[in-house]
C-alpha cells in the first residue's frame, strides 16, 4: 500500500473512533508509525486530507452499494442488506465524527456532495426501479419521487443530534423511520417479505 492510501485509510480509522477534532497530524503519524513531515509531505493540511478521506469513504460505499445491489435475489434483500451495512457501520462510528464533520467542516462536505463525490440519491434509484418489476413495490409509485424520499429518510437516520445514541439504537431508529415506510410502498408480497426480514434485523 502507497503512504497517501496508508496515511487516508489510517485517518478515516481515527476520525470515525475518536472525531475529526481531536486527531491531530501528531497522534495520525504516531498511529502509523511515520513522522509528521512525511503526512505533511503528501497534505498541506488537515482539510485536505478530511477531503480525501471523505472521497475515499465514499468510493468504497460505492463499490458495496453495487456489489449488494449485483448480489442481492431480489430488490428488497438488497435494501435490507443495505441497511443492514448501514447500522454496523454506524454502531461502530463515533458520535463525535458527525458532530465536527456538521461544526468543523461543513464546507469540505458541502463540497464533496457538489462534486457529485459523496454517495446521494441518484445512485439506488434502479433499486426502486427493480422492485416494481418484481412485484415487491406498488406500481403507482413515482420511483423518482419515493427514491428521493428513502434517500431523505436514510440520512435522517443518521443524525445523530434528532436521535441521540444515548437514547436510541440504530436498529431502532431505522426499523421505525426507513423499514416502517417501505411497507408503505410495497405490495402484499413485498410487506411479507419485508416482515420477515424486520424480524431477523
Amino acid at each position: 500500500m502507497e503512504i497517501r492510501e496508508r496515511i487516508i485509510e489510517g485517518a478515516a480509522n481515527l476520525f470515525k473512533t475518536y472525531g475529526i477534532k481531536t486527531v491531530t497530524m501528531d497522534s495520525l503519524a504516531a498511529q502509523l508509525g511515520i513522522s509528521k513531515r512525511t503526512i505533511y509531505e503528501v497534505f498541506s493540511d488537515k482539510d485536505e486530507l478530511l477531503v480525501k478521506v471523505l472521497e475515499w469513504m465514499a468510493e468504497r460505499q460505492r463499490v458495496l452499494v453495487g456489489r449488494i445491489l449485483d448480489e442481492s435475489e431480489n430488490a428488497i434483500i438488497a435494501i435490507f442488506r443495505l441497511l443492514e451495512t448501514n447500522r454496523d457501520h454506524f454502531q461502530n462510528m463515533s458520535p463525535a465524527f458527525q458532530a465536527d464533520l456538521k461544526k468543523y467542516h461543513y464546507e469540505a462536505l458541502i463540497s464533496k456532495n457538489d462534486k457529485g463525490l459523496m454517495p446521494d440519491y441518484r445512485n439506488n434509484i434502479a433499486v426502486i426501479e427493480r422492485g416494481i418489476r418484481e412485484n415487491l413495490f406498488r406500481k403507482d409509485i413515482n420511483p423518482d419521487i419515493v427514491n428521493r424520499c428513502l434517500y431523505s429518510l436514510g440520512r435522517s437516520t443518521m443524525d445523530f443530534d434528532l436521535y441521540p445514541f444515548e437514547d436510541f439504537t440504530r436498529r431502532e431508529v431505522i426499523k421505525n423511520v426507513f423499514i416502517t415506510y417501505m411497507k408503505g410502498i410495497a405490495t402484499i408480497k413485498g410487506i411479507e417479505l419485508i416482515n420477515k426480514l424486520e424480524a431477523k434485523f
